[in-house]
């Protein structure tokens, strides 16, 4: 079954836990520690996204992580647009976004991207709400990696191990339900150590 189908049919569970897998992976983008998502997974594990302690528990990791906004995120292409009639003329905002867009890194981009994945996180959430939120973290994720993939063009290996990633993610959710949180855990885990590495290795390349 394709990533779509997997995601169209999860329950709010499975829906709750692919939004935070995908968000669990990208945690070393935000320079937090490798347990600060952690709370969130009991609470699914608790009595899901549904129950209080989830909306308590995701404001304690956006105050962790300094995730709280989203609209104060204005990475080029990843910000609100601008309001109509703003600015000094066409020619010069784009001039200007495009040397503002040269002065980003693939890493800031890639960072904004996972930001936005936890201060969009519904605190009250729905089965409509969780549904959005997967599948936006869905290709928030994708993308993440396909910034810090080695292949220049296309789905590379990054981004090919993270699509496998959620797509059995999403099939442990729905064939264990509850039960599958512990190895849709360490599925995310895995994928975690693996991009903390890249995160690394492209840091000493700058140095």
């Amino acid at each position: 079954m394709s990533l779509v189908d997997l995601i169209a049919r999860a329950d709010e569970r499975g829906l709750a836990a692919s939004g935070l897998a995908c968000l669990d992976r990208c945690v070393p983008l935000l320079g937090g520690d490798d347990e600060v998502l952690r709370p969130l997974w009991s609470s699914l594990a608790d009595g899901g996204a549904d129950g209080d302690a989830w909306g308590e528990r995701l404001a304690k990791a956006r105050a962790e992580l300094d995730c709280a906004d989203p609209s104060a995120d204005t990475v080029p292409g990843l910000g609100p647009d601008p309001a109509p009639g703003s600015g000094s003329g066409a020619e010069t905002e784009t001039e200007t976004e495009a040397e503002t867009e040269a002065a980003v890194s693939d890493e800031d981009r890639a960072a904004a991207l996972a930001r936005r994945m936890l201060a969009t996180a519904p605190g009250d959430p729905c089965a409509s709400a969780l549904r959005a939120w997967a599948d936006a973290c869905s290709a928030a994720a994708l993308q993440i990696h396909r910034l810090l993939d080695v292949a220049a063009d296309g789905d590379g290996p990054l981004v090919a191990a993270e699509r496998r990633r959620q797509v059995a993610v999403l099939e442990l959710l729905a064939g264990r339900g509850a039960g599958g949180l512990r190895p849709a855990l360490e599925v995310s885990t895995e994928g975690r150590r693996v991009l903390r590495a890249v995160v690394s290795r492209r840091a000493r390349g700058r140095s």
